[in-house]
């Protein structure tokens, strides 16, 4: 069994779409904390009793999330192809995936941003409202020290749901291991491969998770 899966292995191919997958992975997570945190952050500040609170503006960035969330991953790759093809130059490869990925994962982590703002003590907020704190050393001072374990346990989630992403976009030509296990493997009937593929991405997964939860016990200062 061993020596057949090593037969129908190259392991420059794989090595390749390794990496490929963890380019995606690492850009499209740094993408989708920056944005993803943005959602967030409007989303806590506008609602009732915030900061901001705008109902107009509440609703028109939960719309945005909710039907970002809503659109299955790959019909979201195909839906912006064009938009895509403009921002990047190419709908094909790890860079023509990355608009995809954090548009999609963006609105996900935008939403668990928001329930970790919203575990934050109201009482801290307002010692710091009354002290006359503006709201920008609010956010950066109090709001986002306050829920950066719960932001990071986020964070990680979503890490391991964008790893999926790429398997998936991977299917249409995104490159990674996804890639190389469709077109190389099941597409030749090559299950062997395919097995292979999905071993390397588990790894990966536990990777993140690892790393995930030991920064996230170390902000943790409970």
């Amino acid at each position: 069994m061993l020596t057949s899966l090593l037969e129908s292995l190259d392991v420059e191919e794989l090595l390749t779409a390794t990496y490929e997958t963890f380019y995606m992975t690492i850009i499209a997570l740094i993408g989708t904390f920056v944005f993803g945190t943005l959602l967030g952050l409007l989303l806590y500040l506008t609602d009732k009793g915030g900061i901001w609170q705008n109902k107009v503006i509440n609703l028109i960035v939960a719309s945005f999330v909710n039907v970002f969330r809503a659109i299955p991953f790959i019909i979201l790759i195909l839906l912006l192809f064009p938009f895509t093809d403009f921002l990047m130059g190419t709908i094909r490869g790890p860079n023509g995936a990355l608009p995809a990925l954090i548009i999609g994962a963006a609105p996900f982590y935008g939403r668990l941003v928001e329930i970790a703002l919203k575990e934050v003590d109201k009482g801290v907020v307002e010692a710091a409202q009354s002290m006359g704190a503006k709201t920008r050393t609010i956010i950066f001072r109090v709001l986002l020290p306050e829920s950066m374990p719960a932001l990071m346990s986020g964070l990680t989630v979503t890490a391991i749901a964008l790893i999926g992403y790429t398997a998936m976009a991977g299917a249409i030509g995104a490159g990674g291991l996804g890639s190389y296990a469709y077109y190389s493997g099941f597409q030749r009937r090559d299950f062997e491969l395919v097995f292979i593929c999905s071993v390397v991405i588990v790894i990966i997964v536990f990777l993140f998770q690892f790393l995930g939860d030991y920064i996230s016990s170390k902000l943790d200062k409970r």
